[in-house]
């Protein structure tokens, strides 16, 4: 297949697959959807898969949270997310109502920032969801944007109630809508404005003063192209060309105002050529256009599942990894947070067998006696440590402060940590920490066994490479998805 071609084919079967991401797809219901043959179908597939773009089990294929880089780089490409989310955030505190950012996408307008407030009547919009122009307060401020404002009456949904204004850039033009919404419970349409005019255009001007000043353009690291070695592994099943074109996509968002064929050459390791071939197809279905010698990621980047991915929760997030953890070691695995003294697990795959360890979700357990809770005990300063009690729960729990505390320096130090029968009789567990992506420990999981089953030289040897393996591909997703652990406080 000809490098373009399989670039529109990979995309083709990306926009059948995210147009119900949230239902599992199989080969057979792509080739219906996109037209294309089988073989084409199944090869494009196993490159998404291996790519990580895709989640295979059995037959069954779904968006994997690493597919949301492909619209990460048009939310960082054109700078507008980073450079305007604060302000929106502020001001959806300082009016105590959900804001939103909107720019064009086509004959419609594209999410790319929300911020809601939690209600029981509450916005669901996420970012990338898109909204027809004509029928939403963003679109008609961006359609018209020498009118004052324009607001929305309940026109996309009977109680929703918007208000928006445009935010122009540094040559004028309108980059986005920003824009207040609420519902008819808490306002109408007139007092809705009364409310939120001055402040709206107060941020609106911000926003434009913030887009008028200085954005250089950083120069990103130069790169290597990783399809080389992926194609001599798998052979005939990986479509390198495909591989390419999706690597350039995600090169032109790393830096604002995108890149030049030259750049992207240089950021991707792939021949200029071939940079060429995958921007020219990429603006054929509109996701990347000319900006002088630049070309830069459109919203239309957005469709191929981020909306759906960046709804994720943190439990589902991790909630994959822990059955292919379980199904590589044979024992039941975990995911749990630090509320006060306790762990909470928040996550949970448990395996059938005779002997069980019997937890669930929102399931709390001692911290100080768990191989989660001293994971995550272990990154406290001695102050807080100072403050927990431990008490006796079978005959092998360590109870005095100084114990624990070395118990706990030791964990810090190994990146693990091993409970041997504390919490209770015949229980052993091993556990390592869950970083965020600024590297703190935000979360623990941990493979749990019967005693009779596994020694502790067992769990060290066999268990421990597959657990930490899996909390690197945890915090890989949750990189992508930003989900945050849930606040059991």
């Amino acid at each position: 297949m000809e490098a373009g071609g399989t670039l529109e084919r990979g995309l083709a079967v990306l926009r059948a697959l995210t147009a119900d991401p949230g239902r599992p797809a199989r080969a057979t219901d792509l080739v219906r959807a996109t037209g294309l043959a089988r073989s084409t179908v199944d090869r494009v597939l196993g490159t998404l898969v291996h790519l990580g773009y895709l989640r295979s089990d059995g037959r069954d294929v779904t968006p994997a949270p690493r597919l949301m880089e492909l619209g990460e780089s048009y939310l960082a490409g054109s700078g507008l997310r980073d450079a305007l989310a604060p302000l929106a955030a502020r001001l959806a505190e300082e009016l105590d109502e959900s804001v939103s950012l909107a720019v064009r996408d086509g004959d419609g307008v594209r999410f790319i920032v929300q911020v809601t407030r939690r209600r029981t009547m509450s916005v669901t919009f996420r970012v990338g969801d898109l909204l027809p122009a004509g029928r939403c307060a963003a679109g008609l401020a961006l359609l018209d944007p020498d009118a004052p404002w324009a607001q929305d009456d309940q026109l996309i949904e009977p109680g929703l109630i918007a208000l928006a204004v445009p935010v122009r850039d540094a040559a004028g033009r309108a980059a986005c809508a920003l824009s207040v919404v609420s519902h008819t419970s808490r306002h109408t349409v007139t007092g809705l404005r009364e409310h939120c005019l001055p402040a709206l255009r107060k941020a609106a001007a911000e926003m434009e003063a913030a887009l008028a000043g200085p954005r250089p353009l950083p120069e990103p690291p130069p790169g290597a192209d990783l399809s080389r070695s992926a194609k001599q592994e798998l052979g005939m099943g990986f479509l390198q060309s495909l591989a390419r074109g999706l690597a350039v996509m995600v090169a032109l968002g790393t830096a604002r105002g995108g890149l030049t064929l030259a750049d992207c050459a240089r950021v991707t390791g792939l021949p200029r050529a071939t940079v060429r071939r995958a921007v020219q197809a990429l603006e054929r279905l509109g996701y990347a256009a000319a900006d002088g010698p630049r070309f830069v990621p459109l919203p239309r980047v957005l469709e191929l599942g981020y909306a759906h991915l960046s709804g994720l929760t943190f439990g589902e997030v991790v909630q994959p990894h822990l059955a292919d953890l379980v199904a590589r070691v044979r024992e039941s695995a975990s995911v749990a947070v630090l509320s006060g003294d306790d762990v909470v697990y928040v996550a949970r795959v448990q395996t059938v067998s005779i002997m069980s360890i019997n937890l669930t979700v929102g399931t709390r357990l001692p911290a100080y006696a768990t191989s989660m809770g001293r994971v995550l005990l272990a990154e406290l300063p001695d102050e807080r440590l100072a403050t927990i009690v431990p008490r006796r729960l079978s005959p092998r729990t360590v109870t005095s402060a100084a114990g624990l505390r070395a118990l706990l320096r030791q964990a810090a130090a190994d990146g693990y940590a091993l409970v041997d029968q504390e919490l209770e009789e015949g229980v052993r567990s091993i556990a390592v920490p869950i970083r965020d992506r600024a590297g703190r420990t935000v979360a623990a999981v941990n493979v749990a066994t019967h005693a009779g089953r596994a020694g502790n030289d067992v769990l060290v040897r066999d268990v421990l490479p597959a657990l930490r393996e899996a909390a690197a591909r945890m915090e890989a997703d949750l990189a992508h998805t930003r989900a945050e652990p849930p606040d059991w406080s």
